[in-house]
């Protein structure tokens, strides 16, 4: 089998709530996705995504992700797709760097590997545990009431995770959080994720003044050193997320000891084949995750479900379903959220068909 033709397509997906706000004012309305459809010769077709979460969240941006897809595509047509080591090693050789630019383009190829073998992407990835896994649900950062009032609806939706998105000002982050709190019944777990929106200081003050809630601290600062710092005087359960984004951060974090959870995500490593590899380490390490992505629609979705699904439920932390967040739905048969939780297709590959009136023509189409 070998890769005949490479085609993008831009998408627009607004929030159905409107609005995404997090750390540093940062928010967000319409998110700018590219979908790709990697052609075999065979007539299998794969499909991916890549979403980045704007370009002032991590160093990737949507406009960057398909001028570096459009440079690396030459590269791969002629490749057979279900090589997914040698395409990656392809992928690295021809660009250094830009992980997230190559994420979609892994992700297709093993859609197309599920559809050549009849598998689902979770047996490939592993294979599948339980019938389901349990969602995070992301509360935007509004006034402390106003997201105490939202993690009580998504608890009547079924969610038992909840990520409230702090990084602002220490005083009314400390409300946020006890805020929250007062929401939960035994079993939920909250995390106040300040996305690297604190200085240590700032953190420091955060953490000592909900020592008394049951709270999970995540990325409180934006350097790894700088959370570190913070980790060690600090008592809470800690997650990084931002600051691991390859297997040399996720080896000097364990070594550190500098988290208990792990944040991977599928573009920030580089694709599934890369986000495989960090989940097997940790696996092996005996580190909890939360397995998601950037941001996306229902084909990201769909490769997460993939993901969380074959990972064994005791180091599975939580896992999102970003296409319930949007307004607009780019693929047919995509996981569907359930009482708080996803499941994986059973169909070959990643399961999912886009949605064509949705996505439009092609914004490149490079073939052999």
């Amino acid at each position: 089998m070998k890769i005949s033709r490479i085609c993008g397509y831009q998408i627009d997906l607004p929030l159905r709530e409107g609005r995404y706000n997090w750390s540093g004012g940062k928010s967000v309305s319409v998110f700018d996705s590219t979908v790709v459809a990697v052609h075999a010769d065979s007539g299998l077709v794969g499909y991916g995504e890549v979403c980045p979460l704007g370009p002032f969240y991590l160093p990737a941006y949507a406009a960057g992700a398909r001028a570096g897809i459009m440079e690396l595509g030459p590269h791969l047509l002629g490749e057979d797709p279900t090589q997914l080591a040698r395409v990656n090693r392809r992928m690295d050789a021809a660009l250094l760097g830009h992980p997230y630019v190559k994420s979609a383009l892994d992700m297709a190829c093993w859609d197309l590997l599920g559809k050549a073998t009849g598998q689902p992407v979770c047996v490939l990835l592993g294979g599948r545990y339980g019938e389901s896994v349990g969602l995070y649900r992301a509360i935007s950062q509004e006034a402390p009431d106003a997201m105490a009032r939202r993690v009580a609806e998504y608890r009547a939706q079924g969610y038992r995770r909840f990520q409230l998105k702090v990084g602002g000002a220490p005083e009314e982050d400390i409300a946020r959080i006890r805020a929250a709190a007062v929401e939960l019944e035994p079993g939920d777990r909250l995390v106040a994720d300040a996305n690297t929106g604190w200085l240590m200081h700032d953190a420091l003050r955060v953490v000592r003044a909900v020592a008394d809630v049951d709270v999970y601290i995540e990325q409180p600062c934006r350097s790894y050193e700088e959370c570190l710092s913070v980790r060690r005087h600090c008592n809470h359960p800690f997650v990084l997320d931002e600051s691991v984004d390859s297997l040399e951060m996720l080896l000097r974090g364990h070594a550190d000891g500098a988290m208990d959870v792990v944040n991977l995500k599928i573009s920030k490593l580089g694709g599934l084949t890369k986000a495989r590899q960090a989940r097997d380490l940790c696996a092996t390490l005996g580190i909890a995750m939360t397995l998601e992505d950037s941001w996306g629609g229902d084909i990201v979705t769909a490769a997460i479900a993939h993901l969380a699904h074959s990972t064994p439920p005791e180091l599975l932390f939580s896992t999102t379903d970003f296409n319930s967040y949007l307004a607009v739905s780019n693929a047919e048969g995509a996981p569907q959220r359930e009482n708080g939780r996803m499941a994986a297709g059973t169909a070959p590959g990643l399961g999912v068909t886009p949605r064509w009136d949705a996505l439009g023509p092609p914004v490149f189409d490079l073939t052999v």
